[in-house]
């Protein structure tokens, strides 16, 4: 089968949804068939310095992205243009993906579907226009939301299937008038061979609460910065935030004026060194505004998991991370604003690191039984008409021995 991948970003760029598309078009080729990518010339994130996917990749012209309002505009619409005309010129395809960066993406999509035959799947990673009215983008009811929610809905009738990442984002799309037929679910995933468990690096006595990746507009920060300051004087705790975000000044403004000591920023890393990375908190910390339940879905959950991590997640109880935790007891869920509950919880754990430590075994079981890269790439082939075969050995590193005499005092 020729496929033909569109998204403005894909290999070598290293953001979540290039990471994404790189895996399901590796598990593409892998399983025989003819894979084309279009997407930009530049990227968004570090480089991945994995090998190139065994894809035939179009990258057009397109200005430069920027997290500016205007130079992102503009660096969507060069994309536009230029993919048109290459996702026209190529060989005729049999199947059509396409993810939602930049959004309306998908109407391209309909047009190759239209004009050549093809079938067309439209892969929601973000959804438009539900989260820019979430984020302030737009105005709810206004003329910007009224026409990008008419072209995207107009999308969504005409493609063959709409995947979402979780029954959150399902639930929206059914209430923008989407069949629910034609809503097919598919979580994000990790790779368990590349995110390894490794033993904690903090002292006995300790506990480190990490967050990796972007911290934006759709995340909850003022619930943990309550916490950190009623927490402020116990220095058995560490709050680590590694990567960036629109909200990192923020934070990092707060935890100067309010001399926070206990508060730790670093910088993003290569995906090659995330275990070691992702290895240094005890406990992984994940963040979702009320409002965007279901317009974005947290993808660093599942990296977490693969770490052996448990998640703490603040955010709505119908959001996709907290139905995980409650059907894995995988970590635990707490309410945005509950500033009181979050610091109970985390004075709790301090006391009992056995409880973080078993729990972190049930996060790694449940990427691996169900979050797994290659069950991950095989459900999205699956709902494409695309099946792969995944092999069912488990080859994935054991959990480490708990360190001895560390958890004496559990209860």
């Amino acid at each position: 089968m020729r496929i033909l991948l569109l998204n403005q970003f894909f290999w070598p760029d290293s953001s979540a949804t290039s990471q994404l598309l790189t895996d399901l078009a590796r598990g593409l080729v892998g399983d025989g068939h003819d894979v084309y990518a279009i997407s930009a010339d530049g990227g968004y994130a570090l480089v991945d310095v994995q090998d190139a996917p065994a894809v035939q990749m179009h990258r057009v012209k397109s200005l430069p992205f920027t997290r500016g309002r205007i130079g992102r505009v503009l660096s969507y619409a060069s994309f536009y243009l230029f993919a048109a005309i290459r996702s026209i010129t190529l060989p005729k395809p049999d199947l059509v993906i396409t993810l939602t960066t930049p959004p309306l993406l998908s109407i391209l999509g309909n047009i190759v579907q239209t004009l050549r035959g093809s079938r067309h799947f439209i892969w929601e990673m973000d959804l438009y226009p539900d989260v820019a009215i979430d984020l302030g983008y737009f105005k709810a009811g206004g003329l910007c939301e009224r026409v990008t929610g008419l072209l995207a809905d107009w999308s969504r009738h005409r493609a063959d299937g709409i995947i979402a990442l979780g029954e959150c984002m399902k639930a929206r799309l059914v209430k923008r008038g989407i069949s629910a037929e034609r809503i097919f679910v598919a979580h994000n995933w990790a790779d368990s061979r590349a995110i390894v468990v490794l033993p904690r690096q903090g002292t006995p006595d300790s506990l480190n609460i990490l967050y990796s990746g972007n911290l934006g507009l759709a995340h909850d920060l003022d619930t943990i910065k309550g916490a950190m300051l009623r927490l402020k004087e116990d220095t058995r705790f560490r709050f680590i935030f590694v990567g960036n975000g629109v909200r990192r000044d923020e934070l990092t403004k707060f935890a100067t004026v309010e001399g926070l000591d206990t508060v730790e920023l670093r910088p993003y890393v290569q995906r090659a060194t995330l275990s070691e990375s992702l290895a240094i908190g005890d406990i992984g910390l994940v963040t979702q505004r009320q409002e965007c339940c279901g317009s974005v879905v947290p993808s660093k959950v599942y990296g977490l998991l693969a770490a052996g991590r448990p998640i703490l997640f603040i955010g709505p109880v119908e959001a996709t991370p907290a139905r995980i935790i409650k059907e894995f007891n995988c970590g635990w869920h707490v309410s945005c604003g509950d500033i009181k509950s979050l610091t109970k919880l985390l004075l709790h754990l301090a006391e009992n690191p056995g409880e973080v430590w078993t729990t972190g075994q049930r996060a790694r079981e449940a990427l691996i039984e169900h979050f797994d890269r290659p069950l991950g790439v095989a459900r999205i082939a699956g709902i494409v008409g695309a099946g792969l075969q995944v092999s069912p050995e488990k080859t994935y590193a054991a959990f480490p021995a708990e360190p001895a005499g560390q958890h004496s005092h559990v209860s």
